[in-house]
């Protein structure tokens, strides 16, 4: 039986770590090497710019994602409600924590739950796809989904993180079989997403080819997982071998062009280090839909949701002003040939 105690431990840990100690990657996330273009004569209205976007049958104000973080506790629902509510405000995007905790303690999944205070937002589900190799069938993913009332169901992949863990699970063996099988029951689209160390092309077109819908490259560069883990390690085996892989991974912007590349017609979400709306404009020039960020929102709500919200509105500001100095009126004009290497 899993140790729900030790799940939830987990989870006030991550929140805590994240907070408290410095744990990104000593890798960049590659976006530093892309300049846009100036455009001296834009020949656009500001007032006109358009950051609006559809994302599986919704619609965006702006491209941004407020990515999975967290569930499982009470400090998590107070973040999960305030994260929420400025997704509606701002009508953005967001998914949840891992809702495993809630699938195995279902008094839980109420910390995951923010429909009421967001009725209109693109919702995201998300489970560990490694669980489908322990015991996890498509009706835990049903469940996932269905008691948040959410539009899509994310898979992560964390097998790095796991493989840190005393107590991890890592017997991926197969494990594309059955996510293939999650693709072809569940009623809602799959987006298979890393947790901080990239997706290649090579993984990308295969998940593509079993029927994932949309792939979130989640490259190095912001958040590194193993830097968590050697924080919650108990043993100096434990933290050492983490502290190895602190530059591990596909930097973001490698990862999104490789896939992109690769797959320029799938769904893509840039996420990994991303911490301005400059940063998220290179991304969406270079084939991302949308753009993912966790840690800075986090951040900014242990704050206040006063300072979520400003976060927010700098992104939007900083996206619509950068599209009006490269001469783009709307997303499907941020275009690749408006940046220079």
């Amino acid at each position: 039986m899993p140790d729900n105690t030790n799940i939830q431990k987990r989870k006030a840990d991550h929140i805590s770590i994240n907070l408290n100690h410095d744990v990104e990657s000593s890798l960049k996330n590659g976006l530093e090497a892309f300049h846009f273009r100036h455009n001296a004569l834009p020949d656009i209205n500001f007032k006109d710019v358009d950051c609006t976007t559809e994302i599986f049958g919704r619609k965006l104000e702006i491209p941004l994602l407020i990515s999975s973080m967290t569930g499982g506790t009470e400090q998590a629902r107070q973040i999960n409600r305030s994260l929420a509510g400025a997704a509606q405000r701002y009508h953005l995007a967001m998914g949840v924590g891992s809702q495993r905790v809630g699938i195995e303690q279902p008094e839980l999944m109420d910390t995951f739950k923010v429909r009421e205070i967001a009725p209109d937002i693109l919702l995201f589900a998300n489970l560990g796809a490694i669980q489908l190799n322990y015991t996890y069938s498509i009706e835990h993913c049903r469940a996932a989904v269905d008691t948040l009332e959410a539009d899509v169901l994310i898979l992560h992949l964390n097998a790095l993180q796991e493989a840190l863990m005393d107590d991890g699970n890592t017997d991926f063996k197969g494990l594309l079989g059955k996510i293939e099988q999650v693709c072809k029951q569940l009623p809602v689209p799959v987006v298979v997403k890393e947790v901080g160390w990239g997706i290649s092309a090579e993984i990308a077109k295969r998940l593509v080819e079993v029927g994932v819908r949309g792939i979130d490259v989640a490259g190095a560069g912001g958040t590194s997982w193993s830097e968590v883990e050697k924080h919650r390690s108990p043993t100096e085996i434990g933290r050492q071998t983490a502290a190895a892989f602190k530059g591990w991974g596909l930097p973001t912007a490698q990862a999104l062009q490789e896939v992109h590349t690769a797959l320029p017609e799938t769904m893509l979400i840039a996420s990994g280090g991303i911490r301005d709306g400059v940063e998220g404009a290179k991304c969406l020039a270079l084939g991302a839909d949308l753009v993912g960020m966790a840690r800075t929102f986090l951040q900014a709500v242990s704050e206040s949701e006063g300072a979520l919200d400003e976060r927010i509105a700098i992104f939007e500001r900083q996206l619509r002003v950068c599209m009006f100095a490269v001469g783009a009126e709307n997303l499907a004009e941020l275009t690749h040939d408006k940046l220079a290497v």
